[in-house]
């Protein structure tokens, strides 16, 4: 038997179900670069990305378990006193973060890879243009994705997190 309260619950459910279908994933690469960089232009755009890598916690939500291994490896490695092998902003690939706005471009999308590009445009203009791009390497993990790399150029010299921590380890 049809209630009034089951008739409603259905007309509900059947108008919500469209918009929910259209709903976009909010795990996905695109989408995390998209949340990271819109912190990452709040106010002036001057207060970066650190919060992806300013601790524990946050490294675990934002990097793949790989990454994070590797990263405390080359940590507890640097002598006490001394900066770690990342003395910057990788997010915003600078020592003084300048995000005015970004674009978040796919460039790879695979079942459990992504590569994305985000191009930032900051309120100065004195950087090169190379250096205004930088590529993320995501992985699958547990049911998300997750960075296991951050690339970019600096000066015209390429860097990788990745590698500046397995670097690091050899010193």
């Amino acid at each position: 038997m049809l209630t009034r309260r089951s008739l409603v619950a259905t007309c509900l459910l059947a108008a919500v179900s469209p918009a929910l279908a259209q709903a976009p994933a909010t795990n996905d690469p695109l989408a995390i670069l998209t949340a990271i960089y819109t912190r990452a232009a709040k106010g002036k755009g001057d207060g970066g990305g650190g919060f992806v890598i300013e601790n524990k916690a946050a490294k675990a939500k934002y990097l793949s378990k790989a990454l994070v291994a590797l990263w405390a490896k080359a940590d507890a490695h640097t002598p006490k006193g001394d900066v770690g092998p990342v003395d910057f902003d990788p997010v915003t690939n600078s020592q003084e973060p300048d995000v005015k706005s970004f674009r978040v471009d796919a460039e790879k999308m695979e079942a459990d890879k992504a590569t994305a590009a985000v191009t930032i445009t900051g309120h100065r203009n004195d950087r090169k243009p190379a250096d205004l791009i930088v590529r993320y390497d995501f992985v699958r993990e547990a049911g998300g994705w997750r960075i296991d790399d951050i690339r970019g150029a600096s000066g015209g010299q390429a860097w990788s997190i990745r590698k500046m921590l397995t670097d690091s380890l050899k010193s």
